[in-house]
């Protein structure tokens, strides 16, 4: 016996202790040692069919791939951001092709599903696989099996393999659009105020939207402002319009918007200094300062080793309207007037404002809606005589009458130069509306 002759209670208790230790270390290596990748084929080229949906579903509809990225953040790895049944999912396998070796690795993944599921049977998951260390590889395959033939599995090709220089400061993520969205106007208005305050670039995960929307999205993305992300999640799975699972046979919450907005930020990762998390009837508006870049400036300079920032959210009732900017050529443009809605609902009690975020997509490992749960850094909570989050929909207390609310013109700062760029836009998409 490794303790024979040890007669102490402390002596017992040392004993213990190591061979616990031991067992554990030995635990941890052979885990890490089954996860390393490796050589299960040589001499043969990639032949697997590239990927190029948005969403590829594996064998079996449990599994739903969305996108894989070089990650050494802490080691080589690539993770997918995917979409996984949170108990039927529990074994994985990357394939890596390397060439010109031609060696084919397998390694075992990780799979980490989101803690934020809210009751619904499939979640946003990262699927974590270390990557062979002799080898840079720029396309991965996902199978049940370590056993198989690539041939047979779409490869997926492995996004920020190679460092860059941001391209822009700010990329606001917005997901997910559906329902045959036809809020127009506020679009517009949201997207020339993100301008204003300094954005260069907006991402929306697009399920379904109007045939005008359509003309928007398009002159947008010519433009250059919006990249399109196809988002067709109900072709795969029973989609909820809800955050939370009611029981009702729906698979995920808000068609898959924390997946997205995962997606989102990996997407982005090595092109934009700033990730911004909101949806398209929000807006987060400075209060002391002009625009997010000084805000943010001063913000970091306050927070050091801060890497997200949350602002908090405010309803702006659109059924409490102002008199003011009732702009007649804008009449005939379907959507919400958001210069006429200032007028906002007081905190309630006991109630916590949820927020939005302004991240380093660079420090996030995984995020929710309205805040991040893994990163590194910290997060700070910015005090909303800063900031808040301007957010113009229904009443969340319908019951309050108009003197109960706050009048809050915050938005009228910015009045001359978004009314004047919003006519720009609609002239050249509804030229009839400017008549």
């Amino acid at each position: 016996m490794l303790c024979a002759g040890k007669k102490s209670y402390f002596a017992a208790a040392v004993c213990i202790i190591t061979v616990t230790s031991m067992l554990a270390v030995s635990y941890l290596r052979l885990q890490r040692f089954s996860y390393q990748p490796k050589v299960i084929q040589e001499g043969r080229r990639c032949r697997g069919e590239i990927a190029n949906s948005t969403i590829t579903a594996l064998k079996g509809n449990k599994t739903f791939i969305i996108s894989p990225y070089f990650d050494d953040r802490e080691s080589k790895v690539t993770r997918l951001i995917g979409i996984v049944h949170h108990k039927d999912v529990k074994q994985l396998y990357c394939w890596f092709c390397c060439q010109p070796n031609g060696k084919i690795y397998v390694s075992k993944a990780k799979i980490d599903v989101h803690s934020d599921r809210f009751g619904f049977p499939y979640g946003a998951a990262d699927i974590v696989c270390l990557e062979p260390e002799n080898c840079d590889p720029t396309h991965v395959s996902i199978n049940q099996s370590p056993h198989g033939n690539t041939d047979q599995l779409p490869r997926f090709e492995i996004k920020n393999r190679k460092a860059e220089t941001f391209s822009v400061d700010f990329t606001v993520c917005i997901s997910a659009m559906f329902g045959n969205y036809n809020n127009v106007l506020q679009f517009i208005q949201s997207m020339e105020m993100y301008r204003i305050l300094g954005v260069q670039k907006v991402v929306i995960y697009k399920n379904s939207c109007s045939h005008l929307m359509e003309k928007v999205l398009k002159f947008y993305v010519e433009e250059g402002t919006v990249e399109i992300i196809p988002w067709p999640i109900n072709s795969h799975l029973r989609v909820s319009s809800m955050w939370q699972f009611m029981e009702d046979g729906t698979h995920i919450g808000y068609y898959g918007q924390i997946t997205a907005l995962n997606d989102c930020i990996y997407r982005n990762m090595e092109r934009s200094k700033f990730v911004v998390l909101n949806d398209a009837d929000e807006i987060i508006l400075p209060l002391k300062h002009p625009n997010w870049k000084i805000m943010m400036n001063s913000l970091q300079e306050q927070n050091p080793g801060t890497s997200v920032f949350l602002f908090e959210n405010h309803i702006f009732p659109e059924t409490v309207s102002s008199r003011m900017f009732n702009i007649s050529s804008w009449n005939t443009v379907p959507g919400v007037n958001i210069l006429q809605h200032v007028y906002r609902e007081p905190d309630r009690k006991d109630v916590i404002n949820p927020r939005k975020m302004i991240v380093d997509p660079r420090k996030v490992i995984q995020t929710s809606v309205h805040s991040v749960l893994h990163a590194y850094g910290n997060s700070a909570y910015v005090p909303m005589d800063v900031a808040l989050t301007y957010h113009c929909r229904e009443a969340l207390q319908r019951d309050l009458p108009r003197e109960s609310l706050i009048r809050d013109t915050t938005l009228w700062r910015y009045n001359s130069s978004l009314i004047m760029n919003v006519n720009k836009v609609l002239s050249q998409i509804m030229p009839q509306a400017q008549k």
